[in-house]
């Protein structure tokens, strides 16, 4: 009964809400159901997190970003998965909210990064694929994720509000509301979400302990005194619960509370083109235990880790030829880790744990060679610094270069471009692989806090995209060679040690799209990785297998149909006791493939108003991801080898009202 008193607040605010949305003549509703964004310029794809999508509309990042193609999700239960893109996880994977860099506080990655992101109160989801820029995180060997929030200055007075409201199978329960106003010299805006569900169940009608509530809570205050300057200062409190299938205790406590502010001025002179800045504070509070959530058997335990994190950077984009753009800066960010336990933790001092520091530089330009050629390339210098206060403030610190180099070329008269890059990217341990140095049982090869190497990863980008009529289409593909990979060895549940191999990874991602005829349209995409431990001659671990999605929209504007198929194929490359930094990540052996069928179906009665529904695994099977976590047995108190099975048939409907 809490459970359910805990969700009522926002879901009244936002029913209330929207009968008034709905009296709207304009809409902010371009969108149905989007399926597998595609890719639309050089290694990079943009998406719409407002939009409906099947399968279910998320609830946090990483269930959102597995529909782009080449994401997978290493699955925990219900909710908090770790995102995987072509199978790098963790800091390889550099992710950004609104320009702040944040980071869990559990030591068993309870609480990724994308764990506190509602995709829905953002506007825009960049992914930029590989090395191939050195704007953002050093280090981010896979990519760099970008969750955006638009802000124009407003040409009059006015305001803008939208909701959203989502249920589903298995006390699926989601409220989303944003509400904008303000005139041409200041805005504000807000915004407010709640996701909540219960235990789901697999197709064979068994439950998984999986449920949760997650809320959060954001603001900003704008001033804008003419066309090309922004200032703007943010703030944002979230929290929530969830029971995770996977591991000995559940999350209780989900606390954030950021703050930052933005700076940009745009047309400053003929050679400077814009000068922008950000600050940013971010503290997570976090709490886990083994008898909130679950039936208690044994001593009870209680982690309660917390962490600090500030960062800023300033960058300046030159012009200073039609022809050449140059944008340089520089950034920081300090992190701090500390912890405390038992069932009285709140009365108890906290420890020190690991902390880091790093300050960069960065340069990145763009060479028109003519009006089809470009030549872009950058380069990034990194110090960084970790302090080990476990071991009484030991120190260790490096500095570390990236950069890439690239060139593209339109043809067909502008309906493609085709390219190639070479990037370098050197990536400084992160807080995970450091707390892992300290474990007692070795094994052979073993780095320790003053031995662990960075890892240094070259790779080669090439691809093209295309569009013609009712055609579109591209493909990327990636070979890299990576020195002194870290990769996890799991020695138990609990414990594992750090190594330095060597590794080679290749792969694609693939999208192909046909309006075949008016308002319909196909499309299909395709996803491979093949990842090797040169140093052990072994398959390198937690590599995600063949996939491909095929798909058909029907869409008039006031009605909307869609099916996805969603193939997946066997995995028999795997490294058992191998894994990533979530806790007891590691290779369980091989996987069987499987094949899940989504239909969706939507209605617009007005501009301002869609409704959406769909069911997801049409046919209910039982089935498993490979990157899925062993499960946990309530019975024996235990890990096991046996994967956490997804969930069975899917019933949900979503309505949105947006008013302009």
């Amino acid at each position: 009964m809490n459970r359910i008193f805990k969700r009522l607040p926002l879901a009244v605010a936002v029913s209330m809400a929207l009968p008034v949305l709905a009296q709207a003549q304009e809409t902010r509703l371009g969108s149905v159901v989007v399926t597998a964004p595609v890719t639309e310029a050089p290694l990079t794809v943009t998406t719409d997190p407002k939009a409906p999508r099947q399968p279910l509309p998320a609830h946090d990042g990483a269930d959102m970003l597995k529909s782009i193609p080449g994401f997978s999700v290493i699955r925990k239960g219900g909710t908090d998965g770790d995102p995987v893109f072509r199978g790098m996880s963790g800091s390889r994977l550099g992710i950004l909210l609104d320009g702040q860099e944040i980071h869990g506080g559990c030591g068993g990655r309870m609480d990724p990064p994308t764990a506190y992101i509602y995709p829905e109160s953002y506007d825009r989801v960049t992914v930029l694929k590989g090395p191939q820029s050195v704007l953002y995180l050093p280090g981010s060997s896979a990519g760099v994720v970008l969750f955006e929030r638009d802000i124009q200055r407003m040409s009059e007075p006015g305001w803008s509000a939208q909701g959203s409201l989502t249920f589903g199978s298995f006390g699926r329960n989601d409220q989303y509301l944003e509400a904008r106003g303000g005139n041409p010299d200041f805005y504000a805006r807000a915004n407010a979400t709640r996701s909540d569900s219960d235990n789901y169940e697999d197709g064979d009608g068994k439950e998984v302990h999986s449920f949760y509530t997650r809320w959060s809570t954001s603001a900003a205050l704008g001033w804008t005194p003419d066309d090309h300057t922004l200032i703007e200062l943010s703030a944002g409190r979230s929290d929530g619960e969830a029971a995770y299938a996977d591991r000995a205790m559940d999350g209780t406590k989900f606390e954030r509370e950021n703050v930052g502010l933005k700076f940009e001025k745009r047309n400053v002179s003929a050679l400077v083109n814009k000068v922008e800045a950000n600050v940013y504070y971010s503290y997570i509070d976090h709490v886990m235990d083994n008898y909130s959530l679950r039936a208690h058997k044994g001593i009870k335990m209680l982690n309660n880790p917390d962490r600090e994190t500030k960062g800023g950077r300033v960058a300046v984009t030159l012009t200073p030829t039609e022809s050449v753009q140059v944008v340089l800066g520089a950034d920081m960010k300090t992190d701090e880790h500390t912890f405390r336990d038992g069932t009285n933790y709140y009365s108890k001092p906290r420890t020190g744990d690991l902390s880091f520091d790093r300050y960069g530089v960065f340069g990145e330009a763009t060479y028109a060679l003519d009006d089809v050629r470009r030549v872009i390339g950058g380069l990034r210098l990194d110090d960084h610094e970790v302090t080990n206060d476990k071991m009484g403030g030991v120190k260790e610190s490096e500095t570390l270069p990236s950069g890439f180099l690239r060139f593209e070329q339109d043809y067909a008269g502008g309906a493609g471009t085709w390219y190639a890059g070479l990037g370098h990217a050197e990536r400084f341990p992160d807080y995970w692989e450091y707390m892992r140095t300290g474990n007692t049982i070795v094994v052979p090869d073993a780095r320790t806090f003053d031995t662990l190497d960075s890892e240094k990863t070259t790779q080669l980008d090439i691809g093209a995209n295309w569009t013609h009529g009712e055609w579109s289409a591209s493909v990327s593909g990636f070979y890299s060679k990576v020195d002194d990979y870290i990769l996890l060895r799991w020695v138990s549940d609990k414990a594992a040690n750090v190594r330095n191999v060597d590794a080679t990874v290749y792969g694609l991602e693939g999208d192909l799209a046909w309006r075949f005829a008016p308002n319909w349209q196909a499309y299909g995409t395709l996803a491979w990785v093949r990842g090797s431990n040169d140093t052990d001659d072994k398959p390198l671990a937690q590599q995600p297998p063949l996939e491909a999605k095929l798909g058909v929209e029907y869409d008039n504007r006031v009605f909307s149909y869609g099916a996805l198929l969603r193939m997946v194929s066997e995995q028999d490359r795997y490294d058992i006791g191998s894994g990533s930094i979530v806790a007891n990540g590691q290779d369980l052996g091989p996987t069987g493939g499987f094949a899940t069928l989504a239909l969706n179906a939507g209605w617009r009665p007005n501009k301002t108003t869609l409704l959406t529904a769909g069911v997801d695994n049409v046919f209910d099977r039982t089935y498993r991801e490979h990157l899925g976590k062993g499960g946990w047995d309530f019975g024996s108190a235990k890990v096991t080898d046996l994967r956490i099975n997804e969930p069975g048939r899917t019933f949900w409907l979503k309505a949105q009202v947006a008013l302009d």
